[in-house]
């Protein structure tokens, strides 16, 4: 189900079809539906940072908003998933938001709440429906990789459409990640990618166990800064992290309860 955009805001639902059975219906109850709203026109390209082990893209994604003096112009909501409410200094937050300005073609995607692998589906279906007709050209997600690695490995990778590949990457020197797999959220977004006209790309790096890697995450800043040509002083981002650390530990618990009950007995990127 799909919602209208009415006085610049977009509300966006998905959910699936109905079961053909009194057992699907009982089922489909359970499904996840997010809804997207947001209050000022998409940009052409979003970027996120989504909950996932290391949180690098998360930490990244939370410094860019900070650096770049972003406004929350969006939230997303959830039924029927367990859920997180954020608070700082006795003030509750949404866990996912959208933030922009005006003076910048650019919207960031701060994903606080951790989307398990069954709901990624309908969390993409939300993204997608969001989009609509909107402007939006290009998805690129800041992520992690929970791999054993070296020093050499300490650099960002890219898994992109041809369309991204050629827009964004053809004259800057970020390596495509090998050979491997991803899934969840990261997953969906680039599949869908494939057969739209929405160019997509996955930036990648391998992370330590530490919460937040805060290496990590500043190559991931410093990579977005060269392809969209932004200015951001990383200087700043590992006090950034101290400053969130604590808070970031406490999420990262609750992500390693959920996410290694679906992790995979074997997954491989090279």
């Amino acid at each position: 189900m799909v919602g209208t955009a009415k006085s610049g805001r977009a509300e966006r639902w998905s959910m699936n079809d109905t079961p053909p059975s009194d057992a699907g219906v009982a089922q489909a109850q359970q499904v996840p539906r997010f809804a997207i709203r947001h209050e000022a026109e998409p940009s052409a390209t979003l970027l996120a940072g989504f909950s996932e082990f290391g949180l690098a893209g998360l930490t990244a994604a939370n410094y860019l908003v900070e650096a770049l003096d972003l406004e929350q112009t969006g939230h997303v909501t959830v039924e029927a998933l367990p859920a997180i409410t954020p608070f700082e200094d006795g003030t509750p937050r949404h866990h996912t938001r959208l933030f922009s300005r005006d003076d910048l073609d650019l919207t960031v995607l701060v994903g606080e709440l951790f989307v398990p692998l069954s709901a990624a589906e309908p969390f993409t279906d939300a993204i997608f429906e969001w989009m609509g007709p909107s402007p939006v050209e290009e998805v690129a997600v800041l992520s992690g990789i929970p791999v054993p690695h070296g020093p050499e490995a300490h650099r960002v990778f890219y898994v992109a459409t041809d369309d991204y590949r050629q827009k964004r990457l053809t004259d800057l020197d970020v390596p495509p990640m090998g050979s491997g797999f991803v899934d969840g959220v990261n997953a969906s977004l680039l599949s869908r990618g494939i057969d739209s006209p929405l160019a997509s790309c996955l930036f990648v790096t391998p992370v330590h166990a530490q919460t937040p890697d805060v290496e990590a995450a500043i190559r991931l800043v410093e990579t977005a800064s060269e392809i969209y040509g932004i200015e951001v002083d990383t200087a700043e981002l590992e006090a950034f992290a101290g400053k969130v650390q604590e808070y970031y530990a406490e999420l990262q618990e609750r992500l390693q309860g959920v996410a290694e009950q679906q992790k995979p007995e074997d997954r491989m990127y090279m």
